[in-house]
C-alpha cells in the first residue's frame, strides 16, 4: 500500500467521524495558535526595543549631575547641577574609550510664528550631539563654529514642531520667537519616533548650547557653564564597562570626591538598559511559548487516545485486510498516516488561527506583533512530530493484531 492510498483511507476515516476528529484536533489547534501568537507578540516587543536602541544612538552613556548624599539624604539625579562643559571636554580628552562627547542643557518654552505657537522642550547642544545621538537632518544644516562661539540665534526643529508650526510649508529661513527672542530656522531633524518612556522624541527643538545658556535660559548656573546632561559615545568594540569606569574615576577626581563617599553624579548606560529589556522580553516569550506548547502535548495525548479507540473499533477491518494480503507494515503505515494527517490538519488550522489572533491583538490591543516564518514552520513541524510520536503506539498495536483473532472480534 503506497502513501497516497494510505492518505486517502485516512481522510475517509476522519470524515466518517467529523465531530470526534475536530475535538481531537482542538488541542493541536489551540497549541499551535498560542505558540504562533506568543512568538509574534514577543517578536514585536523585541523589534520595538531594538528601534528604541537605534533611536538613542549606539554605545551611548548618559552622565547626569546630582545623585549625592547630603545630611544623610540621597538626592536624585539632576537635583544638583555640578557638571560643567569643562567636565565634558575632559571626558573626551582623557578617557581613551570615548569617541565623542556632547554636553547639553534643556528647558521648556513656547515657539511662536505668525500667530501659531507650540510648547516644546528645547535643547542647547554642540554639533557633536547630532552624531552622538545618530540623529541626522532632514533639511538644512547644523550649527557652525562661529554660531557656537557667538551665541547665534539659530534653531533646528523636530518634525512634530515643524508640522505644528508650519504644516506642509518649508520652515527653512523662517523666523520663530522663543521667549520673545527671534530665531532663524536653519534645519529640520529626521523623524525619531517614541522614546522608551513613550514620549514623542520629535517634539523638540535644538539651538547652540551657548545660545541656550546666554540668551534664552540664562542664570547663575549658566554663567558657571553648568550642564544638565553629558552624552558620551563610546568607540565600537570597546567595553562599555571600561568607559563607565574611566568616566567615573575622572569625574570623582575633578569633583574632589573623597574615597568611600558617594558619587555626585549618575552614569547610565542606556544601551545596556534597553538590551536588558530585550533579553527579558525574549525570556518571557520563550516562557509563554513553552506554556502554550503544553496544549500541543495535550493534543498529542488526545490523538493517541482516539487512535486507540479507532484501532479497537476497526479490529475486524484490520483482520480482514490482513486476511486478503495486507502486511503488518501496511497496517502500521495506514494508522500512522492517519495520526499524522489528523495532527497536520490541526496544525494548519492552528496556523490560520494564530495569524488571525496576532492581527487582532495588534488591531484591538495596540500591541506590536511580528509574525515569524520560522515560528510557523516550527509549529507545523512540531505538530507533525506529535502525530508521529503519539500515533506510533496505536499504529504498532494495530499492526500486531493476529488476523484470526481480529476477525473473531465482536
Amino acid at each position: 500500500m503506497n502513501l497516497v492510498a494510505s492518505f486517502r483511507i485516512a481522510i475517509n476515516a476522519l470524515r466518517i467521524n467529523k465531530m470526534r476528529s475536530m475535538l481531537t484536533m482542538l488541542g493541536i489547534i489551540i497549541g499551535v495558535a498560542a505558540v504562533i501568537t506568543m512568538i509574534a507578540v514577543g517578536g514585536g516587543v523585541r523589534e520595538r526595543v531594538q528601534s528604541q536602541i537605534q533611536s538613542l544612538g549606539s554605545n551611548l552613556i548618559i552622565v547626569l549631575p546630582g545623585s549625592m548624599t547630603a545630611s544623610g539624604v540621597r538626592i536624585g539625579a539632576g537635583a544638583n547641577l555640578n557638571l560643567t562643559e569643562d567636565d565634558a571636554i575632559a571626558i573626551g580628552r582623557e578617557v581613551p574609550e570615548v569617541q565623542l562627547v556632547a554636553p547639553m542643557n534643556r528647558g521648556n518654552a513656547q515657539i511662536v510664528v505668525a500667530g501659531n505657537n507650540w510648547g516644546t522642550q528645547i535643547f542647547g547642544v554642540t554639533p557633536d550631539w547630532f552624531e552622538v545621538r545618530e540623529w541626522p537632518l532632514l533639511l538644512g544644516r547644523t550649527f557652525e563654529a562661529s554660531e557656537m562661539q557667538g551665541s547665534a540665534k539659530v534653531i533646528i526643529l523636530g518634525q512634530t514642531v515643524a508640522q505644528e508650526l508650519f504644516g506642509d510649508e518649508d520652515p527653512l529661513g523662517h523666523t520663530v520667537r522663543v521667549r520673545n527672542i527671534p530665531f532663524t530656522v536653519i534645519g529640520v531633524l529626521t523623524r525619531k519616533g517614541q522614546s522608551m518612556q513613550g514620549t514623542d522624541q520629535d517634539d523638540t527643538a535644538v539651538m547652540p548650547l551657548s545660545t541656550h545658556r546666554n540668551r534664552v535660559f540664562g542664570s547663575q548656573q549658566g554663567r558657571l557653564r553648568r550642564v544638565n546632561i553629558i552624552q558620551v559615545k563610546v568607540w565600537d568594540g570597546v567595553s562599555m564597562k571600561d568607559a563607565e569606569a574611566g568616566i567615573r574615576d575622572l569625574l570623582r577626581q575633578r569633583q574632589r570626591t573623597p574615597p568611600g563617599q558617594d558619587d555626585q553624579f549618575t552614569i547610565r548606560n542606556l544601551t545596556e538598559i534597553l538590551q536588558a529589556q530585550e533579553d527579558s522580553s525574549r525570556v518571557m516569550t520563550l516562557l509563554l511559548a513553552s506554556v502554550a506548547s503544553v496544549s500541543l502535548l495535550v493534543g498529542g495525548i488526545g490523538i493517541m487516545n482516539i487512535m486507540l479507540v479507532s484501532v479497537t473499533e476497526r479490529t475486524r477491518e484490520i483482520g480482514l485486510r490482513m486476511a486478503i494480503g495486507a502486511r503488518s507494515k501496511d497496517i502500521l503505515t495506514q494508522f500512522l498516516v492517519e495520526a499524522i494527517t489528523l495532527s497536520l490538519i490541526g496544525g494548519f488550522i492552528g496556523i490560520l488561527t494564530g495569524v488571525a489572533g496576532s492581527y487582532l491583538i495588534a488591531h484591538f490591543a495596540g500591541w506590536a506583533t511580528k509574525l515569524s516564518v520560522q515560528a510557523i514552520l516550527l509549529a507545523v513541524g512540531f505538530s507533525g512530530t506529535i502525530g508521529i510520536f503519539f500515533g506510533f503506539y496505536p499504529a504498532r498495536k494495530a499492526s500486531r493484531l493476529l488476523p484470526i483473532e481480529a476477525l473473531r472480534y465482536e
